[in-house]
């Protein structure tokens, strides 16, 4: 089934261990995972699922375009990107949603700055300390920590009061089994550092094979390093994954294809790993910003504003399109040059969250995003 909404009807819809303390945690209260991967660099929408039959996509892109006839169809508007295989199976299987012409609020095209909106859920750079995947962890039922970010540095989005937890694969030779006992015993009368040895110890367990070559570089390795995390009884219910690589200013064609096929990798080593609790799941692919509706001179896109979001999972109530289209002409581009958002990127994290912890909607806009007044409803995303 496939659902592009346009205008009308869709304003009617309603390793490196970097860890705190005591990563093990207690029985979780739901069973639900929520994935969040930041593209970091502004991915281009409109080269990921393509507008094929908006009259103005081949004459702004030219060369550039898409070959819709290698691209997998999603409906009578858009199709999806060749290397994106996985996310076009899900799609066919109801378990992944496409949600076009969408952003946070931010306007000004720059990558730190729009990225610091996107993570914090301000309405302007700076605005917040800290992050909005950090405040969401506060609004859940357990007490001990259930969040990690697959990164060396625990990015902004899962930065503030609330616990959560870091972990990286390190591309150093694994420690010998005597090394680790050797080290246990140095620290066991140091109470700081003795909680901060076992909760690493816990994550190395807890990610088991995955560590071992483990190469965050490579995107299926870090799927399956963040699936053996997530798919434990007592592993966190919240991660987040970073992946850069997406600020295409030149020879956009070949390298979309390499990293589109890496998102790709990600998400079905993800998939795969997680086995059954992949029906429990939801995973939100999305960017700072979009890239210019029309190629630049160097086979490229230079910033822009509207983009494209990637939802997948078993618990999606999937194969659909959601767009609110504003389409290509001249008259339609946002200041004459990008896709024109008609979606809050916030609202849409909002409502997944919401949806995926079984929380109050209107709570939870609340929580994260301080213009929750403002945001536009969205239809619902999660199977009932």
């Amino acid at each position: 089934m496939t659902m592009t909404l346009d205008r009308r009807h869709f304003l009617g819809a309603a390793g490196t261990m970097l860890l705190s303390p005591r990563l093990a945690l207690a029985q979780a209260a739901t069973e639900r995972r929520f994935v969040f991967i930041l593209q970091r660099g502004a991915a281009d929408g409109l080269h990921t699922v393509v507008p094929y039959a908006d009259p103005a996509y081949a004459a702004l892109r030219g060369a550039l375009a898409v070959d819709t006839a290698q691209a997998q169809k999603l409906d009578g508007t858009f199709a999806l990107h060749p290397s994106l295989a996985e996310f076009g199976r899900l799609y066919q299987q109801g378990q992944a949603i496409f949600v076009h012409a969408v952003a946070s609020p931010y306007r000004d095209r720059s990558h730190f700055d729009g990225q610091n909106v996107l993570e914090s859920g301000g309405t302007a750079p700076y605005q917040l300390k800290d992050g909005w995947m950090n405040r969401l962890v506060g609004l859940l039922p357990r007490a001990s920590k259930e969040a990690i970010a697959f990164a060396p540095t625990v990015p902004l989005a899962l930065r503030g009061s609330a616990e959560v937890a870091s972990y990286a694969p390190s591309s150093l030779p694994q420690a010998s089994d005597d090394l680790l006992m050797r080290v246990q015993q140095l620290y066991a009368n140091d109470a700081q550092l003795h909680a901060l040895w076992s909760a690493a110890m816990d994550a190395r367990g807890m990610a088991g094979g995955a560590v071992d070559g483990g190469n965050r570089q490579d995107p299926a390795a870090l799927g399956k390093l963040a699936a053996s995390f997530l798919s434990q009884p007592d592993g966190p219910r919240l991660a987040m994954i970073e992946t850069g690589g997406w600020d295409t200013h030149s020879a956009q064609a070949g390298r979309l294809t390499a990293q589109l096929r890496g998102l790709d990798n990600l998400v079905g080593a993800l998939h795969e790993g997680l086995g059954t609790t992949w029906q429990q799941t939801v995973v939100v692919v999305a960017t700072e910003f979009g890239r210019t509706a029309a190629a630049n001179g160097t086979g490229g896109t230079d910033h822009g504003t509207g983009s494209v979001a990637l939802l997948a999972g078993g618990a999606l109530q999937g194969g659909r399109v959601i767009a609110d289209w504003p389409g290509l002409a001249a008259n339609a581009l946002l200041e004459g040059r990008d896709l024109r958002p008609t979606m809050d990127l916030d609202a849409l994290l909002a409502s997944l969250a919401a949806e995926s912890f079984g929380l109050d909607r209107e709570r939870v806009a609340r929580r994260l995003f301080p213009r929750a007044a403002q945001m536009q409803p969205v239809p619902r995303l999660l199977r009932a």
